[in-house]
């Protein structure tokens, strides 16, 4: 898309924020009196009956009419705080993903495109749908199996999504380009990395395969965990454009009297979803990105059943072992074991001073020592954690806002069903395990192990690195002889490149040539 059609697109949602009166009911504070005297100007053409209304309800108003996109550029958004900031995040996570029903007919032809057979031979029944997202909606429909007929729920895509979504970011792009050149304090938070995120996701949201690839790893994972599972992926029935798996008869966990009344312990549940995910998020470094309570269910048996995998996070070991020795640092208090490991992580700038730092954290870590265990939560820690790591300069880690963002949602369905419900007790044997055998002498061990795989594979890649850098020795042997010869392509190129950039993108252009001729008469 153009650069032009994506400023009136630009325009476009700004005059339906305007007119929904989203932007004259966002805080003043802080703002530049012209800043303050614009929005008090832009807040006259808001519709009378949206002075009324709540900021959450504006904002679900405004995101009605921009369309299923702008859904999930929201829902999105709801889990960076650190860039919207927490009062407009909490807005945004109020954002419904229910949107109006799709023709059956179309769900059919889609899935016929993507899987190359009929829905009669698929399925031997496929039903109305029962839900719709901005992304996909779902049937109930029943398959034939050797052991009788099986009810499945069938995902299907949303038509055009893909395409409107495509328009709908080159907005967000040049949003945010246009935050990082004029604002130079939101460079911090890397506005547009945090889009190409949104982007990368968003695709591989709209890519059932892969949804259906997250399920299969998930249960790989929590095989022999106790008391969670996920759904089981059809994968004969499964493609880019639909997905087929096990059909969850349970009670959902938003639904806190109907899982009393089936009998299931609630004080149980909230242990379980809280261990459950710390062990995804610990041992597995994968976990479900989207764990709110209409995601949740717990089936007959009192399993936990996980559905909607659309949206997952992934830890390295470093930030694993970074989680970990924070969360081990607060529990004991070690405020300057805790700086240290920001810095050992890389993510404090070096100039700053580790007691410094250290300082700050235990401005977070004491009036947490002071109250009751019920009362302490893991992802308040966390939220106050990241606005402190402000001060010190410190860049937005996108896979950790989401864990932290994620850790809230988990924390809040665990005491929504255990008001009681103690988060340190709950976390402690999977937090402890992870410890003694991460930060410990099995940490050693582990180390030795993951060096000695690294050792042998750089050692299976010696000859390949040998061969690769004689034959760079060969070549620049040969420009130090014949001289720097430059291809047709390549002068084409930077003719190309002449024309096209500015005075200082030549300079930059010969500076390389230039290097080059260098290089080849030193080797001469």
């Amino acid at each position: 898309m153009s650069t032009f059609g994506a400023y009136f697109r630009l325009v476009r949602v700004g005059w339906i924020l305007v007119r929904e009166g989203v932007v004259s009911a966002l805080p003043s504070e802080g703002l530049p009196p012209a800043i303050s005297f614009a929005k008090s100007f832009v807040g006259l053409f808001a519709r009378r009956r949206s002075k009324s209304q709540k900021r959450s309800d504006r904002l679900a108003r405004a995101v009605e009419r921009l369309g299923p996109s702008y859904v999930k550029i929201g829902q999105f958004l709801a889990t960076r705080p650190d860039v919207v900031g927490v009062d407009f995040a909490d807005d945004l996570s109020q954002l419904q993903d229910r949107m109006a029903f799709f023709p059956t007919a179309a769900a059919k032809g889609l899935i016929e495109a993507s899987l190359g057979r009929t829905v009669d031979e698929l399925y031997a029944s496929f039903g109305e749908p029962i839900a719709a997202a901005s992304i996909a909606q779902v049937h109930l429909g029943e398959v034939k199996t050797p052991k009788g007929f099986q009810r499945v729920a069938i995902k299907v895509i949303r038509p055009g999504v893909r395409h409107r979504f495509a328009n709908d970011i080159e907005a967000m792009y040049l949003v945010s380009h246009l935050q990082e050149r004029f604002m130079p304090s939101s460079r911090r938070l890397r506005p547009v990395e945090v889009t190409k995120t949104l982007e990368q996701t968003t695709k591989v949201e709209m890519d059932l395969r892969l949804e259906a690839a997250a399920l299969s790893e998930i249960a790989e994972n929590t095989e022999k965990d106790p008391g969670f599972r996920v759904p089981k992926v059809d994968w004969e029935r499964t493609g880019r454009d639909v997905i087929t798996m096990e059909w969850i008869d349970g009670v959902k966990m938003s639904d806190v009297e109907g899982l009393r009344a089936a009998g299931h312990d609630l004080n149980a549940l909230a242990d379980t979803l809280i261990q459950s995910f710390l062990r995804h998020t610990l041992r597995d470094g994968f976990f479900h990105a989207d764990m709110h309570p209409g995601n949740l269910f717990v089936d007959d048996h009192g399993l936990i059943v996980a559905v909607d995998m659309g949206i997952v996070g992934r830890l390295g070991k470093k930030e694993r072992r970074f989680l970990a020795e924070i969360l081990y640092g607060f529990i004991t208090r070690d405020y300057i074991r805790v700086a240290e490991v920001h810095f050992e992580a890389g993510y404090v700038p070096a100039h700053h001073n580790v007691e410094s730092f250290a300082q700050a954290i235990r401005a977070i870590g004491e009036p947490i020592h002071g109250q009751p265990a019920e009362t302490i939560s893991m992802g308040k820690l966390l939220t106050l954690l990241f606005e402190v790591t402000e001060l010190f300069d410190m860049e937005t880690r996108p896979e950790l806002v989401m864990l932290q963002k994620t850790m809230v949602v988990v924390e809040g369905v665990s005491r929504m069903l255990n008001p009681r419900f103690n988060m340190w007790k709950a976390s402690e044997p999977v937090v402890g395990e992870w410890i003694r055998n991460n930060l410990g002498p099995k940490r050693i061990v582990t180390d030795l192990r993951d060096g000695l795989k690294a050792a042998v594979k750089l050692a299976e890649a010696v000859p390949e690195i040998a061969a690769k850098t004689e034959k760079f020795h060969h070549e620049l042997m040969q420009m130090s002889e014949a001289g720097l010869r430059f291809d047709a392509q390549t002068a084409e190129a930077i003719g190309k490149a002449e024309a096209r950039h500015n005075r200082s993108g030549r300079i930059a252009l010969w500076i390389i040539a230039l290097t080059l001729l260098y290089l080849a008469w030193l080797l001469s």
